[in-house]
């Protein structure tokens, strides 16, 4: 009954510091490992304030994360600098067959 279970959600919120990033992954882990956990992981970048390379990491650590987990992460609200950023860092969404795993900030 995989329909009745809410994503995960792993907010990204103000300035992610180095130090936030393996709280950030343990925290992802955490939740995963509940009854309720769906197989969707969703990281909301709504309330990212600093879009840089610490941010970049974090997604990409969040990413790696969800995989070891079983599950795929889809990055949501995400503003233009961190899209540019990951995309500079060949973590943007480069394959057109597939459902994107971005979603632009609204």
């Amino acid at each position: 009954m995989d329909s009745t279970r809410q994503p995960i959600v792993v907010e990204l919120i103000g300035r992610i510091t180095p130090a936030d990033v393996p709280l950030l992954c343990a925290r992802l882990r955490r939740r995963a490992t509940g009854d309720c956990a769906g197989r969707e992981v969703v990281c909301d970048a709504a309330r990212l304030t600093v879009a840089d390379l610490t941010a970049v990491e974090a997604v990409a650590r969040l990413r790696l994360t969800a995989r070891r987990l079983g599950r795929e992460l889809h990055l949501a609200n995400a503003g233009p600098e961190l899209l540019t950023l990951l995309a500079l860092a060949g973590l943007g969404d480069d394959d057109p067959d597939r459902p994107s795993p971005v979603s632009p900030r609204r």
